[in-house]
């Protein structure tokens, strides 16, 4: 298992209890000992959280009969079966699983990482990040606030919106907002990329006067005027910049001339098998499938991928299939959440949430139920999802419930 993240952990977990320890060795391998709860990088700029109640060693979290490695990959090697880490050391495998994720590249855009980086251009995507940029809100108290996202596609794709309206939240309750112009700053065409949650996630950012530059596609930062500027000429400036860099898999990936141009394993997005080797699957982030890079969506699909795993070191066909399933709260401000819900042929639609017409918790609509189901995710995730515990939610994606939204007159 070549990453010890949120993927990684819960197959390692749930396949301890599922293979014989007689014939089978799982083993871990990570480059640190810190597994960090990544949905709480948002609300650190706000405040919340602490570095303890975001971060636990890597080890404590993985069942007992599974190795750990502290160690950075090297490269892999299909053809051998076999995982070099940097030292020499060199691992065989009969199966390999690569969770290793999705990491911000600030150095793939020129100027991001210039004399302003971590001065007025910040990122909150990594814990040292977003501790950076709670030290610059104390102090920011006019100007414009530009939330910028590089390119798609990028780690829980809707925490640029959720930074975007805890931000303008935070100046209202401080009393600042009438002195700081927000900008969205995207690629897309939208708030975001389905219609119906983009209409209305476009709308709150209207009613809150937030100004949205669509269709963006970054050149370059020139850092001495403060400007982020498009390929085709068009510039915003900015006093604050809060940036989400291009995402990109690990780099071992593509020494081992396993991933795409964004070093992401091309996978049937069925199965999670690598579409090369009938020995690799990938999972969570590291996977090229067109669904949200999310916790949800890697808990979905690992309850999918473990008995198709077993079913697939017996020899015998795949009979699961993850249908893309993600579900993501999306933080508003004034301790409201909306929540959305989705798969890879169906877009996020009104209803209720997990129990249908019942809730308790409402889709595409604020409430403050879904604020604390938000905040009460990060218990779940340490006590129940990572150790590998059953969830009493469908790892498919269910249309009861849910509706079109009425078209208006």
């Amino acid at each position: 298992m070549l990453g010890g993240g949120t993927a990684g952990t819960m197959v390692a977990n749930r396949l301890r209890h599922r293979l014989d320890t007689s014939d089978w060795k799982i083993t871990v391998v990570d480059q640190d000992d810190e597994h960090h709860y990544q949905p709480g990088y948002l609300f650190l700029p706000f405040g919340g959280y602490t570095r303890d109640q975001l971060v636990k060693s890597r080890h404590t979290l993985l069942h007992d009969g599974i190795e750990m490695v502290t160690a950075e990959i090297e490269r892999v090697d299909p053809g051998a079966q076999t995982v070099a880490l940097v030292g020499g050391r060199e691992l065989s495998y009969d199966y390999l699983v690569i969770a290793t994720g999705t990491t911000p590249r600030p150095d793939q855009t020129p100027g991001m990482l210039g004399s302003e980086w971590r001065r007025s251009i910040f990122d909150f995507y990594t814990l040292d990040g977003a501790s950076a940029l709670a030290e610059a809100l104390k102090t920011f108290d006019r100007g414009r606030l530009v939330v910028h996202i590089t390119e798609m596609p990028i780690k829980c794709p809707v925490a640029p919106l959720e930074f975007t309206f805890l931000a303008e939240a935070w100046l209202r309750e401080r009393g600042l907002r009438d002195r700081v112009e927000l900008v969205y700053v995207t690629p897309l065409d939208g708030a975001f990329t389905q219609p119906v949650a983009s209409e209305r996630l476009g709308a709150m950012l209207a009613e809150r006067k937030i100004h949205v530059e669509p269709d963006f596609m970054i050149e370059s930062i020139d850092d001495e005027r403060k400007v982020l500027v498009s390929y085709d000429e068009r510039e915003v400036p900015f006093d604050l910049l809060v940036t989400i860099p291009l995402n990109m898999g690990a780099d071992y990936v593509a020494r081992s001339g396993l991933g795409n141009e964004l070093n992401y394993v091309p996978v049937d997005k069925h199965t999670l098998l690598s579409t090369a080797y009938d020995t690799i699957f990938a999972l969570g982030d590291a996977s090229d499938i067109p669904a949200s890079k999310a916790g949800s969506v890697a808990h979905f699909a690992v309850d999918v991928f473990v008995d198709n795993f077993l079913e697939h070191i017996e020899g015998r066909p795949m009979t699961g299939s993850f249908d893309g399933h993600a579900n993501c709260f999306v933080e508003s401000g004034d301790d409201k959440a909306l929540l959305i819900d989705f798969n890879y042929d169906t877009q996020p639609l009104p209803g209720k949430y997990p129990l249908p017409y019942v809730g308790p918790l409402s889709l595409l609509k604020e409430t403050r139920a879904n604020h604390l189901g938000k905040l009460a995710f990060r218990h779940v995730y340490w006590n129940v999802l990572l150790p590998g515990r059953p969830v009493p939610l469908p790892a498919h994606m269910s249309m009861a419930g849910k509706h079109q939204p009425e078209k208006e007159a």
